[in-house]
């Protein structure tokens, strides 16, 4: 896509002046669009390159310079472009669900080939919140993605909008309101800022954010989340935790002239319940930046074409609200078709999949992304490739002494004094416990005691937990699997050898009588063939 490393603004400018004949524009922005096409229209004219500005939609025909109204019709409102004497700027709203008339694209071919060709500049602007552009027009068609309002842009917003109701701020408040600005469209802005003003008679922080999150909840794609969890309450994972608190200064300008660059992200894959989640959550609260959660999966929709819109929305809100932390939940389950994406979604998935990596390897925003994966069996090899993430940490069982972390924060999270429970043997009888079990045994023995109206003690999370049969022992073929792949690929969050829980965990009553039955039977004897 065309404008990577430009603003909108000036790419569009540059392509106008550049005499490209057809510039698809995406952006939901109509008002905003249409107003940068005035500026440029203005400057240009400003410097002896004057073009008339027409408008036109499906109601009302060409408006701007000059009125056609009854030019309604895409394939009239084509031809009066061609015939079209001077030099001019012709921006179609919403054009996309015309495209699909393969005359309305012949006409569109013709009108390339007939500008491109001519003498008086001509430029076809085509406005739309949709990218569809059929085959037989990309090689013809120029894409500009119109990212959201910038920082400049929000901050001269609110200027006018102090300015106008007679607001004092200082430096420090303006780029708060900025900041909790950055994200929403230039209209959503306004529309929040008037919100505010409305029941604060002022601009207030927690009214935006909070329409913020509903606004960006409200694609159905990313979740805005305020990160109410402290990096304190991740049970072990030490070397995890370090190599993101040594980072936590890297998205300033003091980083930037000390010759740094921009964090890129990481990669956690694990078992289920040991505290990748967790950790994406806890880096927003860390570095006090705003976290935004994508299911992968919801990318994907049943519309030609919603899928690669999707997945740039995505990395556009992103960068909006940027510096900003990206988490990717089950990275695996969105992309695990890629391989077969040719045959069974007509390359969908692979396009999607292309766009995503292509962004992370090459993205110079502050999004620092947090992907989480538990089967790394169904991960793209792509992924894996050195130059997408920063690192790639491998999430174990916990330990007994990660265990006992675990219980202490939990209890001391329910309010309890721990000084009352023995966590050394909490954790010693739980072997092969996640951290999530451990936090279910912990609630489970609290609903116990609740109902029988007595205290929680020692024994009664003990016997809670004698209830939950963990992970290591009903997928233990799968996460032997997973840490083998690991020992050579993956960083160990924790610092331990990859496997070192091994040693603690529970062993399958069967598996163990037969071991010991191997080990009386004389190693000569082992491998006698004794049937029919």
């Amino acid at each position: 896509m065309i404008g990577s490393g430009v603003d909108s603004r000036t790419e569009l400018s540059h392509l106008i002046r550049a005499r490209y004949p057809i510039i698809y524009i995406q952006s939901g922005e109509e008002e905003r669009v249409e107003h940068a096409v005035r500026d440029i229209q203005r400057t240009r004219a400003e410097r002896g390159h004057e073009r008339k500005l027409l408008f036109w939609s499906i109601t009302q025909g060409f408006t701007g310079d000059q009125e056609f109204s009854d030019l309604r019709d895409p394939i009239k409102a084509l031809d009066f472009i061609l015939r079209y004497e001077d030099a001019g700027l012709f921006v179609l709203r919403d054009f996309h669900p015309y495209l699909k008339d393969p005359v309305v694209v012949r006409r569109m071919r013709d009108c390339y080939r007939q500008i491109q060709d001519g003498e008086r500049p001509k430029t076809l602007l085509l406005v739309s919140p949709a990218l569809r552009i059929p085959t037989e027009l990309e090689a013809e068609v120029a894409v500009v993605d119109f990212s959201l309002p910038g920082r400049g842009e929000l901050a001269s917003l609110i200027a006018e909008f102090a300015r106008m109701y007679e607001l004092d701020h200082d430096a420090d408040a303006r780029e708060r309101f900025t900041e909790a600005a950055l994200g929403l469209t230039y209209d959503e802005a306004k529309l929040v800022l008037a919100k505010s003003l409305i029941r604060h008679r002022d601009f207030n922080i927690s009214t935006i954010l909070s329409e913020k999150k509903a606004i960006i909840r409200k694609s159905g794609l990313l979740e805005y989340y305020e990160s109410q969890e402290e990096f304190g309450g991740v049970g072990g994972l030490e070397v995890l935790k370090e190599w993101l608190v040594k980072r936590q200064g890297a998205f300033t300008q003091r980083a930037r002239d000390f010759g740094l660059p921009v964090p890129k992200g990481i990669l956690l894959i694990g078992i289920p319940g040991c505290g990748k989640s967790l950790t994406a959550k806890a880096v927003g609260a860390l570095w006090q930046m705003p976290l935004l959660r994508l299911d992968v999966g919801k990318v994907f929709s049943g519309l030609v074409g919603s899928s690669e819109e999707n997945i740039r929305k995505v990395i556009s809100t992103a960068e909006a609200v940027a510096p900003a932390v990206l988490w990717l939940d089950e990275l695996e389950k969105g992309f695990s078709g890629v391989q077969s994406s040719g045959q069974s979604d007509a390359g969908t998935t692979a396009r999607v999949f292309g766009s995503f990596i292509t962004w992370l390897q090459e993205k110079t925003s502050p999004v620092f992304v947090i992907a989480t994966a538990n089967d790394v069996s169904m991960m793209p090899p792509e992924l894996l490739r050195k130059g997408r993430f920063d690192e790639i940490f491998f999430v174990d069982m916990p330990t007994e002494a990660e265990r006992r972390e675990i219980y202490r924060i939990h209890l001391e999270k329910k309010g309890r004094d721990i000084n009352s429970f023995d966590l050394d043997r909490l954790a010693r009888e739980s072997r092969g416990f996640s951290g999530a079990e451990v936090e279910q045994a912990v609630v489970g023995a609290l609903y116990d005691a609740f109902f029988e109206g007595e205290e929680l003690t020692t024994d009664r999370v003990l016997r809670a937990s004698a209830e939950v049969i963990p992970l290591s022992l009903t997928m233990k073929e799968k996460i032997d699997d997973l840490r083998d792949w690991a020992e050579s690929r993956a960083r160990s969050a924790s610092g331990l050898p990859i496997g070192a829980a091994r040693e603690d965990e529970p062993v399958d009553p069967d598996e163990a009588e037969d071991a010991e039955r191997k080990k009386a039977v004389p190693a000569g004897f082992r491998n006698l063939e004794l049937g029919d």
